[in-house]
């Protein structure tokens, strides 16, 4: 997107001068007339520079550049006068004005004067990003893991984060690739620059090339400013693509160009632009399989997997669950500003036995929803979803009676069920050995399959002894 500037000045002639020669040059201009309309116009928000004349009908550009500094101190304003005096000029730059010009003023002074103006504001909501982005400490050293498969990721993203390789994260959904991503972006040498994402399974073809290689005002409808693009954005930085597995197969021929030549081009362009941008990409899919089908390119393969790193999905570090519980339940008692709470050991083994198919993310909504919806000062298995405590070893002794009882026989069944589904799956659906695994005689075993309805691939045991006999 072009910066955007405000001019205000009272004269109509000066309005249309200055929004000729500073849309010429590619920026987005706004003009008052007035010191409150200058004002107003300001509030609304989206400016990055303003230029103001000193005297106006209904008050001052000092008292504008009061006014702005006040709403937001980051903005750049030049003040313009026909009545140049050194008492003024001292006045504006006291308030914190950029700069000073006299009317009439040489044009390619003025430019050049906007264009560092405009370098300082970026230089600056650059050093605010980067301020708030270390305060989330993505460092590797706080991503919550303790198992042996996490101690390897932290390990590899040590050593990966000090190049500039392209990384490939594959796992499944909820797994955390964004936030390894960020991990490795904070921990190199390119941790000042930005960071930025996009998924590209979010976007139709035409508005993906867009937000990555930016467009030219009016290369399409809608299109009614300059647009950078993500690659430009993030220069020196880096660009995590998400869901890469997404992107149409003409998208990827303009993705892989672009990291071959390390130039981008805009939609409706002609020039071409360097860029330095490290590429992250991630993927909850095959690519192989994507390949082999002919939806994914295999040149562009090999160009995004010079570093794989495949992350284990939650049931694969149970050992890490506890860490994950502790950490999210302080995280949200402290955003709903109610007290710590803590976690029997029945509860906790519930959640540790649980298959977690939307993994850490899955953990982390069923926590947060916990949290919402419990009243006493500890966590306990009634607390816990009845889907996720079906497939545990809680033993009833350990759970606590509720207020109001419960139905015990109701109960015993669900756990039960949960577990003969667990050795069905286990043993992949055959009967004889599921029941072996419970200890269990076939004959109670097939009796408490067809009681409870438990089911097998999306079939009734029942239905698989007909097919099997």
């Amino acid at each position: 997107m072009s910066q955007r500037i405000l001019v205000v000045d009272d004269e109509q002639s000066m309005q249309d001068f200055l929004r000729l020669l500073l849309e010429s040059a590619g920026y987005d201009v706004s003009v008052a007339s007035s010191m409150k309309e200058g004002e107003s116009r300001f509030r609304k928000g989206g400016i990055d520079l303003v230029l103001s004349d000193i005297i106006m009908p209904d008050g001052t550009g000092l008292e504008l550049l009061r006014a702005i500094k006040e709403l937001d101190a980051r903005t750049s304003v030049i003040m313009m006068t026909a009545y140049a005096s050194t008492k003024t000029a001292i006045e504006a730059m006291k308030l914190g004005a950029y700069d000073y010009v006299s009317k009439p003023f040489d044009v390619d002074e003025l430019q050049l004067l906007v264009q560092k103006a405009l370098e300082k504001t970026e230089l600056v909501e650059e050093n605010v990003y980067l301020r708030r982005e270390l305060e989330e400490k993505y460092q590797f050293s706080n991503i919550v893991g303790r198992s042996p498969k996490m101690q390897e990721i932290f390990s590899l993203i040590e050593r990966v984060a000090r190049t500039s390789s392209t990384v490939m994260l594959q796992g499944e959904s909820g797994t955390g690739k964004e936030l390894i991503a960020r991990a490795i972006h904070f921990a190199s040498p390119r941790a000042e620059r930005r960071f930025l994402s996009i998924n590209c399974g979010a976007l139709p073809e035409t508005l993906l090339e867009s937000e990555l290689f930016g467009h030219e005002k009016g290369s399409f409808t809608g299109a009614f400013r300059e647009k950078k693009g993500l690659f430009r954005d993030s220069h020196q930085g880096t660009l995590f693509l998400d869901e890469i597995g997404e992107m149409s197969p003409p998208m990827q021929v303009k993705l892989l160009r672009a990291l071959q030549e390390k130039k981008v081009r805009k939609v409706g362009g002609t020039a071409e632009q360097a860029v330095d941008v490290r590429i992250i990409t991630a993927t909850n899919q095959d690519l192989a399989e994507l390949i082999e089908r002919g939806d994914f390119r295999e040149d562009l393969y090999y160009r995004i997997n010079v570093i794989p790193i495949q992350l284990p999905a939650l049931r694969q570090r149970r050992e890490d669950i506890p860490l994950l519980v502790d950490y999210f339940v302080k995280k949200h008692c402290d955003e709903m500003g109610i007290p710590p709470r803590q976690i029997e050991t029945s509860a906790m083994r519930a959640l540790e036995e649980h298959r977690w198919p939307g993994n850490v993310r899955e953990l982390e909504n069923m926590i947060e929803r916990i949290l919402a919806l419990s009243t006493g000062d500890t966590i306990t298995a009634r607390d816990v979803p009845t889907h996720v405590l079906e497939g545990t070893h809680v033993r009833p002794g350990e759970v606590d009676l509720p207020d109001d009882g419960l139905n015990l026989e109701g109960y015993l069944d669900d756990i039960r069920a949960g577990l003969m589904r667990q050795a069905l799956d286990r043993t992949a659906g055959v009967q004889t050995q599921a029941a072996d695994l419970l200890g269990m005689s076939f004959r109670s075993f097939r009796y408490y399959a067809k009681k409870m309805g438990v089911t097998s691939g999306g079939r009734p045991v029942e239905q698989q002894e007909e097919q099997d006999t």
